[in-house]
């Protein structure tokens, strides 16, 4: 099963714009007077976002167990492979804990979609989803990562799992990492040759030096 060339086409979609909008923010034209390094690192903000930001980072949601199992479920969702490297190498559960915080309205579908997969561990396999072996976890997330193959009684695990999916995709595509992994080169200037030899012959111009 190919979870990250699915995601290259599902996740991108799931990215939110205010994701975006961060992601694509420029730094003010620089003047000849060297700016302090935190000032530098926030220039284009404004004071109130910078405030906000280090309000949420100061602040904790998850708890422990939640994160260990939000990363394990990340890396499922997007492993390390030959092109990149995993989602937590990317620290997108780390973007997680950030997003819900910033977007209140993601933290009881995530507690409760994260103690729902904990007690159909238990249920299964007398453990919790982080204790589980990897085959253990693979096949719970097998039942729950593809919505039309579900089981009805799955459903509360499916609408989750979604979540958790465009959450990894999200953070995960709007890294270095992950710009990378997708083939985005941006703004990157061209090395041009000339005009190709056979357009010039075509127009008789093969041997006109300008």
């Amino acid at each position: 099963m190919n979870r990250r060339d699915s995601l290259k086409a599902l996740g991108l979609t799931a990215i939110s714009t205010t994701v975006l909008l961060d992601a694509c923010k420029q730094p003010e034209t620089k003047t000849e007077v060297a700016a302090p390094e935190e000032t530098a690192k926030e220039a284009g903000r404004e004071q109130w976002e910078i405030d906000r930001d280090k309000k949420l980072k100061a602040e904790t949601f998850f708890t422990k167990h939640e994160m260990a199992t939000i990363t394990v479920l990340a890396d499922i969702i997007i492993p390390k492979d030959d092109v990149s490297g995993s989602a937590s190498d990317a620290k997108v559960p780390e973007f997680i804990e950030f997003i819900v915080k910033d977007i209140p309205e993601h933290k009881v579908p995530m507690r409760g979609g994260l103690k729902w997969l904990d007690i159909y561990s238990f249920n299964k396999f007398q453990k919790s989803f982080v204790e589980a072996s990897e085959d253990q976890q693979i096949s719970i997330v097998d039942e729950i990562a593809y919505p039309k193959k579900a089981r009805p009684e799955m459903q509360a695990g499916v609408t989750f799992f979604n979540r958790m999916r465009n959450l990894t995709a999200s953070g995960f595509y709007t890294t270095e990492i992950g710009v990378k992994d997708i083939g985005y080169v941006g703004n990157a200037p061209n090395q041009w040759a000339g005009v190709p030899a056979d357009v010039l012959k075509q127009y008789g111009m093969e041997n006109v030096k300008v």
